[in-house]
């Protein structure tokens, strides 16, 4: 059927809106009523103003000697796809929190407020509300305030029904109590917390293998494990300040094991004079990374580059630390146990 011209010549002489152009001002303000007590819900103590300023305003602490403010931003990167097909919103916006805690937790700083960003395509305000609520359940697990945020919709930038997450975390810790690889000494150990699946990391080469070489939905069964796909790939990042906050006076540096896996990860921990030797017998690899490298025939160089490999934070402390490190994870539901051990070297990451 060919189009008439003059239906196509009136159309091009109405009138336009925002909503004509693909943004819908509505829409985004049932987003913003939806959200409202969600992000109330996180505020502690050093916020100050009230929702829906055009910035967030926080207190600096006043317990800290010589205060130092930490800042991180990251995202989830295509695990949004696996949310989106599992038509499960919410774990993803915890896992943001999650992620940008243990980035600036690594040098000893705990949270003080997150920012949020969404963009759509097109805007779906349950959508944004799921999101926000992960967001939000995040924020109060880490005792973070949810400070502010962006939500923005943006056609011809994104392809409904895929959303882009990103968030912005700014923490505290004293000068000098800061951690890194200038406290790291030769003789030191490693202690591994385990992570809780994949996290934010690898979700291009797992989707691939799930998709291609597995031939499973998200509602399928994941071999091996008596969940679903969507279970095993959505399973929420894993704080670690419960586990290590209370331990951070004993801990001389520590890695997130995210983008790179251990051997990109650990030795941003370490000084060029020593290396990191990582005992691969200390754990068993867990089901899911095991099942990902066979149905993809990864090499196992590939499959530590790719994933975590049930490793998702390294702590590095005086042996002497070792079983108090350890007790304090246990005390927060996370397992832990002793990795390996820092040996003169130059600053590389040895896997034997």
């Amino acid at each position: 059927m060919t189009s008439d011209p003059r239906v196509n010549a009136k159309d091009a002489d109405a009138p336009l809106d925002y909503r004509a152009a693909g943004v819908d001002i509505d829409a985004s303000d049932d987003a913003k009523r939806r959200i409202r007590k969600l992000v109330e819900s996180t505020y502690t103590a050093g916020v100050r103003g009230a929702f829906g300023a055009f910035g967030g305003m926080f207190r600096v602490p006043t317990d800290v000697t010589k205060p130092l403010l930490v800042a991180s931003a990251d995202g989830v990167g295509t695990k949004t796809k696996v949310a989106i097909e599992a038509g499960r919103h919410d774990t993803v916006g915890h896992d943001l929190v999650n992620h940008c805690v243990n980035d600036i937790l690594v040098q000893g700083a705990k949270p003080l407020f997150f920012l949020d960003y969404v963009a759509f395509g097109k805007l779906e305000p349950a959508i944004v509300e799921a999101v926000v609520s992960g967001v939000a359940a995040g924020c109060n697990e880490n005792a973070c305030a949810l400070l502010g945020g962006e939500t923005a919709e943006m056609p011809g930038i994104y392809t409904p029904p895929d959303y882009d997450l990103a968030g912005f975390i700014v923490g505290c810790v004293s000068e000098d109590s800061v951690l890194g690889p200038d406290r790291v000494r030769d003789g030191d150990a490693l202690v591994a917390l385990a992570s809780t699946g994949l996290h934010t990391n690898g979700y291009s080469l797992a989707r691939r293998i799930v998709q291609d070489r597995m031939k499973l939905r998200v509602t399928d069964a994941f071999p091996g494990m008596d969940v679903t796909v969507a279970d095993a790939l959505l399973a929420v990042h894993a704080s670690y300040l419960a586990a290590v906050g209370p331990a951070l006076d004993r801990v001389h540096a520590m890695a997130h094991i995210t983008g790179g896996g251990i051997p990109g990860n650990l030795d941003r921990a370490l000084p060029p004079t020593l290396d990191a030797i990582v005992n691969l017998a200390s754990w068993e690899i867990p089901v899911l990374f095991r099942e990902l490298g066979r149905a993809g025939d990864v090499a196992v160089s590939d499959m530590f580059r790719s994933f975590n490999m049930g490793v998702g934070m390294i702590v590095v402390c005086d042996a002497s630390e070792v079983a108090p490190v350890i007790q304090h994870a246990a005390r927060a539901g996370i397992a832990a146990w002793r990795l390996g051990e820092v040996r003169p070297g130059f600053g590389r990451v040895v896997l034997e």
